[in-house]
């Protein structure tokens, strides 16, 4: 499976962007441009450090702190969403379709997957006397075909 996504979903995402980031009332400076296109031509879910290396290709005089903010910012405001589980790297993801993630506990590997069964599901009632539920998004963690081999 390649980790790249397809020139269509990389445009449409490209596209929208600054329609976003005006809806978020941000400007789309030429770096939010380059840090968002780094995560959303991927479907690796790619670390601050990794998104940092390869704008740093065309962008040399970007610090590792700018990226940092960046995806802070953009994370804040919606753009992107952040992945992680405890004692690994937060990773980040453009798919702004509803979904779900898998992550091999062993790699680290976050793969997204879409399930209609997953997106009906209600919260028990017990949890409306903790808060107020927006939405449901399910991780599921175990180890890869990958890694089993």
């Amino acid at each position: 499976m390649s980790s790249q996504v397809d020139q269509t979903t990389l445009t449409e995402r490209m596209s929208s962007f600054e329609n976003m980031c005006n809806r978020a009332g941000i400007r789309a400076t030429h770096q939010r441009i380059e840090v968002y296109r780094e995560v959303a031509r991927t479907e690796e879910h790619p670390d601050a450090e990794s998104v940092y290396k390869r704008v740093r290709r065309r962008i040399p005089t970007i610090s590792l702190d700018t990226v940092y903010r960046t995806l802070r910012l953009l994370e804040d405001k919606g753009l992107i969403s952040k992945v992680s589980y405890p004692g690994d790297r937060a990773r980040f993801d453009a798919n702004s379709d509803h979904h779900h993630h898998f992550i091999c506990t062993r790699c680290g590997m976050v793969h997204d997957f879409y399930s209609e069964e997953l997106d009906r599901f209600r919260p028990p009632g017990n949890v409306k006397a903790m808060g107020k539920v927006d939405s449901v998004h399910v991780e599921l963690r175990g180890i890869c075909a990958n890694c089993r081999k």
